[in-house]
């Protein structure tokens, strides 16, 4: 029952987000200005309480979560075919920028890590 809560509480944030992000005319996707303002919420203990398990099952099934994606790639084939090249570029080069950065906070945060181990 706790899950359902949460996931009412993440839709209600992501429906208050969609609203502010429309109604100020915003160029930020609605669910990203609901996530914003999730953050501040989830400093207190029985919101984070109550979202913890919607976000636990969210996870648990993420990768169900890019069929949708998938099929629409596929069934739109022909459409993106003539940029094919580029979005390899493009994925291969967001990638490799993507683990360079989180090399680089994993190298800041060990850092820290060891300053205060030793």
């Amino acid at each position: 029952m706790l899950a359902l809560r949460g996931l009412a509480l993440l839709l209600l944030v992501q429906a208050l987000g969609e609203t502010i992000s429309r109604g100020l005319d915003w160029p930020l996707p609605g669910p990203v200005v609901g996530l914003l303002a999730l953050l501040p919420l989830l400093t207190v203990a029985p919101v984070r309480a109550c979202v913890a398990p919607a976000a636990d099952a969210l996870l648990e099934h993420l990768s169900l979560l890019f069929v949708p994606v998938g099929v629409g790639v596929i069934v739109h084939l022909d459409a993106i075919a003539p940029w094919g090249a580029a979005l390899a570029v493009v994925l291969v080069t967001s990638t490799g920028i993507g683990l360079a950065a989180t090399a680089l906070v994993l190298r800041v945060l060990r850092v820290g890590d060891e300053r205060d181990a030793g």
